[in-house]
């Protein structure tokens, strides 16, 4: 979730059409992007801590966020086909779903798989970075049709966008570190992926349905209170 999906914001957000009346609210914007982007951040770090490299994680990390900055951007570009499309957003929902249940499977074909990724740590990486840029875009659907929604000056819009990935590109760093001290906050980001599918079916069954911003902004406050409530012992080294 980022800023544009809080329609609270729309009352700073209509009209400003120029760069100079945008500047103003960068630090509001930024602050609230590092916030309301701890869902999807927490889910790119889970993504990215599967290549076990600190080097590798940041790279696949890089590539991964740059990519997903050019797929909001042509999301953008195609936002009123993209609304005009509800496929999309099944796709969506359902992509957000299925990393879930990956999560949360049973590892019964681990062995065979682990075998394949260790023979070939390429296709793994670049898989990672484009596991990365797929993700960012299904939570971007519905950000990017309120952004829409709520602007209809380009400039606005993708400047939001390039907020929302550096903000993203800093707190998903952050949390790759942090699922290493807090056992349950990986499920908690992965409890607030299910949340935002659900949300996105929801929307397209039943499109007469509202469900407020402020709403999904206390369950993603609270999932990250709880899977911040745990920490890991500290791992005392040998001598």
């Amino acid at each position: 979730m980022d800023t544009a999906a809080l329609p609270s914001l729309t009352p700073w957000l209509d009209g400003v059409d120029q760069l100079g009346e945008l500047l103003p609210l960068l630090p509001v914007l930024v602050s609230l992007e590092l916030l309301l982007s701890a869902d999807n951040a927490i889910a790119l770090a889970a993504i990215a801590r599967t290549q076990q490299d600190p080097a590798l994680e940041r790279r696949a990390l890089n590539l991964g966020v740059l990519m997903a900055f050019v797929l909001r951007v042509a999301l953008i570009l195609l936002a009123q086909w993209v609304l005009a499309f509800p496929p999309i957003q099944l796709l969506a929902a359902g992509y957000l779903l299925w990393l879930c249940y990956q999560h949360w499977r049973p590892a019964a074909t681990e062995d065979g798989s682990q075998a394949l990724e260790e023979s070939a740590p390429t296709v793994r990486f670049r898989r990672t970075v484009l596991t990365l840029a797929l993700t960012d875009l299904a939570f971007s659907i519905d950000s990017v049709a309120a952004a829409v929604a709520i602007s209809d000056q380009l400039l606005l819009v993708i400047t939001g966008a390039l907020i929302g990935v550096i903000a993203l590109r800093f707190t998903s760093g952050l949390f790759i570190h942090w699922l290493k001290i807090y056992s349950r906050l990986e499920s908690a980001g992965y409890l607030a992926v299910a949340f935002v599918g659900f949300k996105l079916l929801i929307q397209l069954v039943f499109p007469t349905i509202d469900i407020p911003g402020l709403l999904t902004l206390f369950v993603v406050t609270g999932l990250m209170i709880w899977g911040f409530s745990v920490r890991l012992p500290p791992v005392v080294e040998e001598t």
